[in-house]
């Protein structure tokens, strides 16, 4: 098994609105006992969604024509509040691969690139140029290019931006120290027989 590499992500997206949207929102405390992930893509936003529906609307994440998007389209501050690993998790499983937003909690967006789902950053203005886009045509291709720093559409294209150690922690596939591992794995086989607290048991 090679370690995964991130240099390009393409497929449809989802618009979120709002600024400072918290990880506890996008996945409730009282769902975090599991001593797995399992089953945290069903729990995405489930209070915000029942909230919507309770007011008789339909939030994007239960919306149809955003079923299958890869990418999530977000504001300002995203991810910010607790530092559970646990809201990347579920957006990962419910199918998100990167999420493009104006900024985010530090902390989130460090959790999100162990799991290999970049979050980039671009303008306000390129926001709600996606956002709109999509919203008019969901079904609408993006292609998220890390290593040239663009996101582009048919007929939009804009900057994105991430910390070069991230974006170049993506594109070789060192993101992924478990993939890392197993590529060499006779080397850390080898490595393990040669350690007492390992070997003598």
């Amino acid at each position: 098994m090679e370690a995964d590499r991130i240099p390009v992500i393409e497929g449809t997206a989802l618009p979120l609105h709002g600024d400072d949207v918290d990880t506890d929102r996008i996945l409730p405390a009282r769902f975090l006992r599991a001593i797995t992930f399992e089953g945290f893509e069903a729990h995405v936003f489930v209070d915000d969604r029942a909230a919507a529906a309770a007011a008789g609307e339909v939030h994007p994440f239960d919306q149809p024509q955003f079923q299958g998007a890869s990418i999530l389209l977000a504001n300002r501050n995203f991810g910010c509040g607790s530092s559970r690993e646990h809201a990347p998790q579920g957006l990962r499983r419910w199918g998100i691969r990167a999420v493009i937003g104006e900024s985010f909690s530090e902390i989130f967006a460090g959790n999100a690139l162990m799991i290999g789902m970049p979050c980039v950053t671009a303008s306000r203005a390129d926001l709600n140029q996606l956002m709109a886009d999509v919203e008019q045509h969901p079904k609408v291709r993006l292609r998220l290019d890390l290593v040239n720093g663009t996101c582009q559409t048919d007929g939009f294209i804009c900057a994105v931006t991430l910390p070069a150690s991230a974006r170049d922690a993506f594109v070789t596939g060192t993101w992924d120290t478990t993939g890392l591992l197993r590529e060499r794995y006779d080397e850390v086989n080898a490595t393990a027989s040669r350690l007492p607290y390992i070997a003598g048991f």
